[in-house]
């Protein structure tokens, strides 16, 4: 895996990822196009793969899905970073403009799809999630043998 690290704009909080992506997509949620004005592109990472240097703000909404998400960003720039949902704490969502080099990663599905503007370039090439896709298991860690 290569080393994949992160900041905000400021530079005030940095990242590393330690294990590779769960999850690579584009979301096309009400909330992320607020945040981006677009579709996101985000990776699902598991909680303990994160490492993350600096403070953080948050905000808390109640999102489409039911499930309270928590997004964190950087109080000094205001550049958006990760994301959690009440349902999942052992998933963090982190977004792939915030990487270092965010070529080393590409997005396999488009998820809330059906929230996409008819304006939206949607890949064909990738798999089309109308809603909340079903969360992927963490990897097991291996036991001794």
């Amino acid at each position: 895996m290569p080393e994949r690290t992160g900041k905000c704009l400021c530079g005030a909080v940095t990242f590393k990822l330690a294990t590779e992506p769960l999850a690579t997509r584009i979301c096309w949620c009400r909330d992320c196009q607020h945040l981006s004005a677009n579709g996101l592109a985000n990776l699902l990472v598991a909680t303990e793969g994160l490492t993350i240097s600096g403070s953080l703000s948050e905000h808390t909404k109640k999102s489409d899905s039911g499930n309270d998400v928590t997004r964190q960003f950087c109080p000094t720039c205001g550049t958006h970073l990760f994301a959690k949902s009440s349902a999942r704490p052992q998933f963090r969502v982190v977004r792939v403009g915030n990487l270092d080099d965010p070529s080393t990663v590409k997005p396999s599905v488009n998820i809330w799809a059906s929230s996409a503007p008819a304006w939206a370039c949607l890949d064909p090439v990738l798999e089309r999630v109308e809603r909340q896709p079903t969360p992927p298991k963490p990897p097991v860690a291996a036991g001794p043998a």
